[in-house]
Order: structure tokens, then C-alpha cells, then sequence
């Protein structure tokens, strides 16, 4: 049973048989009509994007207000329940962070309580997410605290002329206004401006290496409060060494009080985070420790009066109710520009991951700009408000979504939470210690400290990452959180760049005598042609590989092809001087010698005339063309090149920029001067079109070069070697016979032999397998397909 060209054959058991032509680009392209497409420009996609349409300002407005989708297919009865309890449990846990967290911001505690709330209110508009519980972060409030702590140092307002501490905190709690109101305009333009994906050069190793450093930083900076030491920010590169060597310098200062109950509240803390985490599936909720401990710290110390017994540093007054909304101090904003870029990549970077997590778990779809615009517009609100920078964190979330969450309803009622707070009961936290908030910010960290386990795996899975990993480590942790980010996503990119510099290159082969071609050096099974390389390169081909490129291709061939072509053009010009000279005769032998050669040094043959050299070999003026494979007379002597094709493998080339496409053409024209055919086979789509834009092709170089596959290149080239030595086959071709079927006399049977992509078929019992070149000839013991056959 024959397969005509192109037709699909069923499939017997685990085998598969595609009967078809060997296709190059060209023959394929005219054997199948191709549609041509329409590409938009620019200008198209700024039409589409300002046309207006009714359909296209619904879409907009549900895109820009997600809520509508959403809230009127709330399920009411079955969701609010959970929502309200899952809300609850929220809003104690993001009181208490906000606290918790204004220390690292350097600000007094009750603005940690805006931070908490405006920027639910309006995510719950704007947001995609539906499980993340928005608010204060520990690293967002670190790198906030880092701006504040350079332009209002500890021991200077900033203007020169008050030191006290009511107007310090003023102006730190303006700074930090300020750059969350930076940070927010920069997160607004990114999402209007379509810029979500800038996420994705922020991999999962930096982030890692980034929040751990960051968690080192909150680590040392509640150093001071637990032992409530005069500390001051030092946010300069190596600025945690300066502030490690404070704290060591004053350590016989320490209060004891803070330093015990700041221990006990650790222990405590994290005895039950781990009786959570260890037994969350028997537990109908977490257990509200930060609530626990908060409030029984509170009544201790109000009843037993610690900061006048001890001298302990607390929370004092909050502020009840909210403070008219303040326009950001321009002067700052000029100072924190770098600070705010960064602020708002990282806070929409760990936010959208945590979201991306809940919504892939719980299947719905989340919009990574959407989301760029919810933040920044809660970010300007938050920090009109005196808020400082907003994200999410992971306890918090996953608070909101183990408590039985289902949508931003639950984000509500926690704001509410916090409202009642700010309104009503702040008061009572007054007595609390600053060393237990310490405590609780700290207590939160276990997660972000265990990414210490993830160097030794990222080692074994991909060393790359791992350095990734640890060079974004000690850049934060040293430079600090700004200079260390932008350190990091530098040298993330120059792993990339050195990764597509140095790929990975390989000499292929044919691996069972199938259509299968891989690295010859992992298989015993193979088959090489004789007289072809096939050579792969893993990586996309640009300015910066294209010399490595080339460096493997000559190890791979072995030889240098300028090398070769310039020895044999030298050749030919001392064969001129010695046939003009009458030292060489022609015979029917060839060319011998009459007399004895003079010799000449490289630089007489060059004459000055390096170009020439580089020029194809031109014999037309001989009297006898070379076979520089035979002997050549004596004084004369060039490289053997045992090669008659290259395949080059482009499977893997995602591009080819104009730089490397220039320096290509020159090194396959070195080649083509040796009399090597040379065959690229599987280039991406479009490669062969941009390369005719470029004008790549000439006399030398030519489309017909280009195959679908390394198996169509192999067969075509053994093809072409078995026409080449056949008269028969000649006489076939001229007579106007397929080119990829032909019939051949061969131990006194005459079989029809297709060369057929991954097979051969024999027309009866006894025919040869009609791919002899591929190994010694096999005979086949029935008419269907030969098991094992190519």
C-alpha cells in the first residue's frame, strides 16, 4: 500500500507514517498557496484604541469598574455570611499591621491606620482580585521609611530651624504622603498606559531574594524599639552595617522591660503562627493571636502602668477621626522621583503575584493593568489622606481567604473594622508598648525569612536563578532597598544578555534511523551522512553572539573556511607563476612538476592584496581545473575539507537581528567558496521574507537554501549525492522525474523508493529498504512498512 505525497496514513499502534515530498521553503510555499495577511501598524492600533463605538464604552466601563461585573451576581445568601466573618478577622489583623507597621515608616502609629483603610475602599471599586486583603506591607513601608529617614533625619526637621519632635513627625508624615502620592501617579500612568507586563522582569528569584532582604532590613529596624535605643536611619549604601554598629555601641542601654515582654510577645507569636499553619485544616479559622496578644498587652500595661514604672516607649494618643486631605509637597516630590518608580513597581509586583495565586486557584480572571490603576488610584487617595504606600501581604490575604473570603465584600467590612478604630476605640491602644508592635511586624516575617531554604533548591533546579537569588540578596540587603532593586533587575537582565551570548550549540545527528535528530554526543544509535554537519544553535542570533557564533560553527566543522579559501587562492597563484615559469606540465595525470619550485613567503603570494584572497577560487584561465582533494604539486599545500553540506539547524533561532544577518552572509559566503552547500532548515516563519527585504541573497546565496526540516535538508542532500553519481538517476531527472521518487535497479530487483519523511516502502516481499544511505541495506519481510524502517 503506497501513500501518495502528502497523504496522512492511520497510524499502527505506537507508529505514525507521513507519506510527502522533501520540501524546501520554496517548494513548499509553491505547493501550498499561502494567505497573505494584513499586519496592523501603529496607526491602525491608535484608530482601534480612540474609535468609539456603544459596545466598545461598555467594555470600557466594566474594564475600568470591575465591580459591576461582579456585584450583582453576588450570591447574597451564600456568600455573605463567610464574607462578614472572614472581614472581621481581616480588619483586626490589618489594624494591627498598620500599627505594626507605621514604625517601620518612622511615623506615629495612627497614620498606619489610613494606610489600612482608604486603599480598600478603593480597590473594592477598582480592583480584579477578589481574595487579596489591600493595606500596609512591610517592605513598601521599609522603602517609605527609608525616603523618610533621609529627608528628615533624626536630629533636624529638614529646614534648619525646629528640632522638636511634634514638628519631625509633621514632616515625616508629609514625606510620606508625599512619595505614596508619587508612587501612586507613576502605578496610575503605567496601568492607563498598558504597562502590566512590566512585572515580568521581576522574576520569581528576585522577588524572592528581594522580600527576604527586605525582611532582613525590618528585622534591624525593630531593633531599636524592642530594645528602645536611640538608633538613628541611615539610609545610605551599607546603611544596616552603620545601623548594626549603633545598636551594638548602645546595647548596655538597653530597657530590659521592653527587651523581655518584646521576647515573649515573639515566642508567643510564633509558637501559635506554626499551631496554625500545622493544624490550618482542623481549625475552622486561624487563631487571632496579633488580636490576643495586643489586647492582653494593653490591659497589662495600662493596669500595671509600664511607662512610668519601666520608662517603656508606647503608642500614646491616636488621633481620633480623619485630617483634611493635603496636596503633596512638591519639593519633595523632586527629591524621591527614583524612590516613588520603585515603591510602585514593588508594591504592584508582590501584589499582583498574591493575586495571582487566589486567582488561578479559584478560577477567574484578574487584569494585571486594571489592577496597576486600582493601586495607584488608592495610593493618590491614601496618600491625600497623610496614608503611606498600600499593597498586600500574604498573612493578611491569606487571613481574608482561609477564613472563608469570597469576594472584596469581605475587604469591606474590614475597612469597617478599622473605621470603627479610628473613629471610636483608638484610645484604648494608647498604653500598648512599641516593642509589642515590634514584635507583631517581626512576627510576620517567618515567611519571607524561610525563602532562605529556596537558595539550595534554586541551586539543584537552575544555578542561574540561584545567583539571581543571591546577588539580589546582598544588593538590598547592602545598598539598600532602592539601589539594591535596580541593581538587581541590572545584573537579571545581564544573566539574559551573557545566556544568549554563550548558547548552547551542538552537532546533531540522525538517532534511529527516523526523522529524529539530536545532540551526537548523548545517543550510540546515530547515523552521520558522510561528508554533512548538521549544527544546531539553542538561542536567538544577534549583534552580541554572532562571533560566537561563528567560533563554534568552525569547531564544529574543523576547519576555518577564510583560512582554507585564502590558502587555496594562494595556491593558484604560485600554480600561475610555475605553469608560466614552465615548472609544471599538464598531463592526463594531472600536474607535475618539471623543475624544482621556487619558493615563495605568504606574504609575496599575498601581494598586498589581502581582498583578493577572500574572492571565490576563479580556474578559468587553467589549463586544467584543481581537485584540491588529490595530491597537489610538490611546494604546494592546502587544507583538506572533507565536507560537501552544512546544515544549519534553526529550530531554536527565535531572530536574527541586521547585524548578525550581514555577518551570516559573509561567513555561509566563505563557505559557498569552498564548494560546501550550505542548507538552513527549520527557520521561524517570516525568517526567509525579512531576509529578501535585506537584501540578503545574491549569486551566492540563495533561497533555495532553506528547508522545513533537518530531515528534508539530509534527505536532499543524499538525494542529490545519489543523482550525482547515478547516470541512471541523471537520466531520470532530465526525462522530468520526481525528484523525491524515483526507481532504482539494485540487487537485481527493481524497487520504487520514496524518501519519504521518516520511512521507506518496498512494492513486495524480498525489495530492499529504499534508504540504503542511512546504513547498510536491510530487507523487508512483508509489504507494509518495515518495523524500524526511515
Amino acid at each position: 500500500m503506497y501513500g501518495v505525497p502528502g497523504e496522512m496514513v492511520e497510524p499502527v499502534g505506537n507508529h505514525y507514517v507521513i507519506a510527502r515530498p522533501v520540501y524546501s521553503e520554496n517548494a513548499f510555499n509553491e505547493e501550498h498557496e499561502k494567505l497573505h495577511r494584513y499586519h496592523k501598524t501603529f496607526w491602525d492600533h491608535l484608530k482601534l484604541y480612540f474609535s468609539c463605538s456603544s459596545q466598545r464604552v461598555k467594555k470600557i466601563a466594566v474594564g475600568l469598574f470591575p465591580v459591576v461585573s461582579w456585584l450583582p451576581a453576588y450570591r447574597f445568601r451564600e456568600w455573605i455570611l463567610s464574607d462578614i466573618v472572614s472581614g472581621i478577622n481581616t480588619g483586626l489583623v490589618a489594624v494591627l499591621q498598620g500599627l505594626a507597621f507605621a514604625l517601620l515608616v518612622n511615623v506615629p502609629p495612627s497614620y498606619g491606620l489610613y494606610a489600612a483603610f482608604f486603599p480598600i475602599l478603593v480597590y473594592f471599586i477598582f480592583g480584579t482580585s477578589r481574595h487579596i486583603a489591600v493595606g500596609p506591607f512591610p517592605v513598601l513601608s521599609l522603602m517609605v521609611g527609608g525616603v523618610v529617614t533621609r529627608l528628615v533625619p533624626d536630629d533636624s526637621t529638614g529646614s534648619g530651624n525646629s528640632t522638636n519632635t511634634s514638628a519631625i513627625d509633621d514632616e515625616r508624615v508629609m514625606v510620606a504622603a508625599s512619595v505614596t502620592f508619587l508612587s501612586g501617579i507613576i502605578q496610575l500612568l503605567l496601568g492607563i498606559f498598558q504597562f502590566g507586563f512590566i512585572v515580568i522582569y521581576l522574576s520569581h528569584s528576585l522577588i524572592s531574594g528581594f522580600t527576604t532582604a527586605a525582611a532582613v532590613h525590618v528585622l534591624v529596624s525593630q531593633l531599636k524599639f524592642m530594645l528602645q535605643l536611640p538608633v538613628p536611619g541611615f539610609n545610605i549604601p551599607f546603611g544596616i552595617i552603620y545601623t548594626l554598629e549603633s545598636i551594638f555601641s548602645q546595647i548596655t542601654n538597653t530597657n530590659i522591660a521592653d527587651l523581655v515582654t518584646s521576647l515573649i510577645v515573639l515566642l508567643i507569636v510564633f509558637v501559635v503562627k506554626e499551631t496554625n499553619d500545622r493544624y490550618k485544616e482542623k481549625l475552622p479559622a486561624p487563631i487571632p493571636i496579633e488580636l490576643l496578644v495586643t489586647v492582653l498587652a494593653a490591659l497589662i500595661s495600662y493596669f500595671v502602668n509600664f511607662e512610668e514604672k519601666f520608662n517603656v516607649a508606647v503608642v500614646g494618643k491616636l488621633e481620633e477621626g480623619f485630617q483634611a486631605p493635603v496636596a503633596p509637597d512638591i519639593g519633595i516630590l523632586q527629591k524621591c522621583i527614583g524612590d516613588g518608580f520603585s515603591i510602585a513597581i514593588v508594591g504592584f509586583a508582590v501584589a499582583f503575584s498574591v493575586a495571582k495565586v487566589y486567582s488561578l486557584k479559584h478560577d477567574y480572571p484578574i487584569d494585571g493593568n486594571q489592577d496597576l490603576i486600582a493601586f495607584g488610584l488608592g495610593n493618590i487617595v491614601g496618600g491625600s489622606f497623610k496614608g503611606f504606600a498600600s499593597s498586600t501581604a500574604l498573612s493578611r490575604s491569606g487571613v481574608q481567604e482561609s477564613t472563608g473570603g469570597k469576594t472584596q465584600i469581605a475587604g469591606i467590612i474590614s475597612s469597617l473594622i478599622v473605621l470603627v478604630v479610628i473613629l471610636a476605640i483608638g484610645f484604648l491602644l494608647a498604653p500598648l508598648q512599641k516593642s509589642v508592635l515590634a514584635s507583631l511586624a517581626l512576627g510576620n516575617l517567618k515567611g519571607m525569612l524561610m525563602q532562605f531554604k529556596e537558595v539550595s533548591i534554586l541551586w539543584r533546579k537552575d544555578k542561574y536563578d540561584c545567583v539571581i537569588w543571591v546577588v539580589t540578596f546582598l544588593a538590598a540587603v547592602l545598598l539598600g532597598l532602592d539601589i539594591g532593586l535596580a541593581t538587581a533587575v541590572a545584573f537579571q537582565l545581564l544573566t539574559v544578555v551573557i545566556r544568549s551570548q554563550f548558547p548552547s550549540c551542538a552537532v546533531l545527528a540522525n538517532v534511529g534511523r527516523s526523522n529524529i535528530y539530536r545532540n551526537r554526543k548523548d545517543y550510540t544509535d546515530i547515523y552521520e551522512p558522510e561528508g554533512v554537519k548538521i549544527f544546531k544553535c539553542s538561542s536567538p542570533i544577534f549583534f552580541a553572539n554572532i562571533e560566537f557564533f561563528r567560533e563554534k560553527l568552525i569547531t564544529a566543522v574543523g576547519f576555518n573556511p577564510l583560512r582554507v579559501l585564502r590558502k587555496r587562492n594562494k595556491a593558484l597563484r604560485k600554480i600561475r607563476k610555475m605553469l608560466k615559469k614552465g615548472e609544471l606540465q599538464v598531463t592526463p595525470k594531472g600536474l607535475i612538476c618539471t623543475a624544482s619550485p621556487t619558493y615563495e613567503s605568504d606574504e609575496e603570494l599575498d601581494n598586498n592584496q589581502i581582498e583578493e584572497l577572500d574572492q571565490p577560487t576563479i580556474m578559468t584561465d587553467l589549463p586544467i581545473q584543481i581537485n584540491w582533494a588529490t595530491d597537489l604539486p610538490l611546494g604546494i599545500t592546502v587544507p583538506q575539507v572533507n565536507l560537501h553540506s552544512i546544515i544549519l539547524d534553526f529550530s531554536s533561532v527565535s531572530f536574527l537581528d541586521f547585524s548578525a544577518m550581514t555577518i551570516l552572509q559573509k561567513i555561509l559566503k566563505e563557505f559557498v567558496r569552498l564548494d560546501i552547500d550550505i542548507y538552513i532548515a527549520g527557520a521561524y516563519e517570516g525568517l526567509l521574507e525579512k531576509l529578501e527585504r535585506s537584501a540578503f541573497f545574491d549569486e551566492e546565496i540563495k533561497p533555495s537554501m532553506f528547508f522545513l526540516t533537518t530531515h528534508d535538508a539530509v534527505l536532499h542532500i543524499l538525494l542529490k549525492k545519489d543523482i550525482a553519481s547515478s547516470p541512471k538517476l541523471q537520466l531520470a531527472k532530465e526525462k522530468g522525474r520526481s525528484s523525491d521518487c524515483v526507481v532504482i535497479p539494485r540487487n537485481g530487483l527493481r524497487s520504487r523508493e520514496c524518501t519519504h519523511v521518516g520511512f521507506s516502502r518496498t512494492q513486495s516481499p524480498g525489495e530492499v529498504d529504499a534508504w540504503p544511505s542511512l546504513g547498510k541495506p536491510r530487507v523487508s519481510e512483508h509489504s507494509e512498512l518495515a518495523p524500524g524502517a526511515l
